[in-house]
């Protein structure tokens, strides 16, 4: 293949220093920005900022520019709005907690980007992400970045083969203080110190409960107040509605029972929230739907894997076996050897062995 490089420029310091190491290792760049969202209203314009904000967007191009890099802004704002956004208010009124930034990565970012990669005539793709990408049996899969603390492979499971066949990783062998080092060396001493946004890009506050309100006409008279019960159906008292909570929540419940409380369990159908102790947020077992392949075509029966069910979470030992109920239909059932604290519908369920990544999926239940 080619040197022409289609390179994802937010401005941030990942961003530029994975464009700046492929200039130096001879590739031929263009850059391209995403405007992906507007705020939808005067008090979240006021906090807007992140990889999406029009700050980011021209603090892009200014750094293209210093590069010499050819740099274009793609309006993608509805494509992003109906399969993200959507996603993520769909997820939230059936009671489930959606993860916005895996779905952004398949549909929005490598989705797109393949496109606008061949418009452009660039014949690879590039990010700044600490992942790596690794090659057995004719298949590409992902490798955790040589960082640990920063590797982001988690959000990146639902990567097509297509996709990680056209990819590159600048940073993957790189750690975050070897990063901000390199920014410093290259004259960005500014860039070096910039502080990374830990937040969901369009809900820059984390309130996605004022974000479902303003965007829902009526979301309080229709999620209104509903019943909390506990795990044998006894009423407790009166909850904000379903869509203000997510499993294993404790803080911000509005009641008091003389012990800690958790929520355990979420049914938008009735609009009823189950809190249990802490003890009744462990599940021996899950299933995930959707499930993507990455490192085997077919994954054996029984495969012992490490299996995370959120970003931070460091990954359990548990197996990996065909959801009996309905086999060949892209689920699979994840058995634990201990069992998990707050297995949560929506979220993602991500296998690995070693630092290999083998596979994903949507956890259901």
């Amino acid at each position: 293949m080619g040197k022409r490089v289609l390179m994802t420029m937010s401005g941030g310091i990942d961003s530029s220093v994975a464009a700046l190491l492929l200039r130096q290792q001879g590739y031929e760049l263009v850059g391209v920005t995403y405007r992906t969202f507007d705020a939808i209203s005067g008090a979240c314009m006021e906090k807007e900022r992140g990889c999406c904000s029009v700050d980011s967007i021209f603090e892009a191009k200014r750094m293209a520019e210093s590069l010499g890099v050819e740099h274009h802004i793609l309006d993608i704002r509805k494509e992003f709005a109906e399969r993200v956004i959507q996603n993520f208010v769909d997820e939230y009124l059936h009671g489930r907690t959606p993860n916005p930034c895996v779905v952004c990565n398949s549909v929005i970012k490598w989705g797109w980007l393949i496109e606008t990669a061949d418009q452009f005539g660039c014949d690879w793709i590039a990010t700044g992400h600490y992942a790596r990408i690794g090659r057995q049996d004719g298949r590409y899969f992902l490798r955790k970045g040589i960082d640990k603390s920063k590797d982001q492979t988690y959000f990146l499971w639902m990567l097509t083969q297509e996709n990680l066949a056209r990819t590159l990783f600048p940073l993957g062998e790189l750690t975050k203080p070897e990063v901000r080092a390199l920014a410093a060396a290259h004259g960005y001493e500014a860039l070096s110190k910039k502080r990374e946004s830990q937040e969901i890009c369009f809900i820059p506050d984390n309130d996605y409960r004022t974000f479902l309100a303003d965007r829902i006409p009526g979301f309080r008279e229709r999620f209104g107040p509903g019943r909390f019960v506990n795990t044998s159906g006894k009423y407790l008292g009166e909850h904000q509605g379903f869509p203000y909570y997510t499993i294993g929540q404790r803080k911000g419940l509005g009641i008091a029972l003389g012990q800690p409380m958790f929520v355990v369990a979420i049914d938008a159908g009735t609009n009823e929230v189950t809190l249990g102790a802490k003890e009744e947020l462990l599940s021996p077992e899950l299933t995930v739907a959707s499930v993507n392949r990455m490192k085997y075509r077919e994954i054996p029966a029984g495969l012992e894997v490490s299996a995370k069910i959120r970003y931070r979470n460091a990954g359990l030992p548990a197996s990996l076996c065909p959801d009996p109920h309905t086999p060949g239909q892209g689920r699979l059932r994840v058995c634990f050897h201990t069992p998990a604290e707050s297995v949560t519908p929506g979220q993602s369920a991500v296998f690995y062995e070693g630092d290999d990544l083998i596979g994903g999926g949507i956890i259901e239940g």
